[in-house]
């Protein structure tokens, strides 16, 4: 259970990183891993669901673009992605480093130099947005009269 929970918070990390910082931070590791493209990377949609309070009836909020992509290596390990948006250069990217995280000896280096960093710098944004929600926060409260 331990490696399907470590699985699901790299391709969380991934899914959610910026195109962007991924190819900054993976350009300089100079890896290029021999793949075939089992499912090339393909846009479509997905509906979003939700739920009032968290526990009401669901209902459908709307229709979300995703992009998704599956690559095996060389060495028969699969890669899997799913990305919000249509960037498929990013979804490919992503399902290669979900192959080679699974790969010995590649994980520690592609946890190190990838997903610490990116994880790191999502972190900082949410806390940061937190910083900013909770500076616009308004507090109402009652005054009693006492008679």
């Amino acid at each position: 259970m331990h490696a399907l929970e470590n699985r699901q918070r790299w391709m969380s990390v991934l899914a959610h990183s910026q195109p962007a910082e991924l190819l900054a931070l993976w350009q300089p590791l100079n890896l290029s891993p021999k793949f075939e493209r089992l499912r090339a990377a393909e846009t479509g949609l997905t509906q979003l669901q939700g739920r009032m309070g968290g526990t009401g009836k669901r209902f459908v909020m709307g229709d979300m673009t995703v992009t998704r992509a599956v690559v095996q290596l060389d060495s028969g390990v699969y890669g899997y992605s799913y990305v919000a948006g249509r960037d498929k250069a990013h979804a490919e990217l992503c399902a290669i480093i979900d192959a080679l995280l699974q790969v010995n000896g590649m994980d520690e280096l592609l946890h190190k130099s990838l997903i610490a960093p990116l994880a790191a710098t999502q972190q900082e944004r949410r806390e940061q947005r937190a910083r900013e929600v909770a500076a616009s926060r308004v507090d109402f409260f009652t005054l009693v009269r006492g008679e």
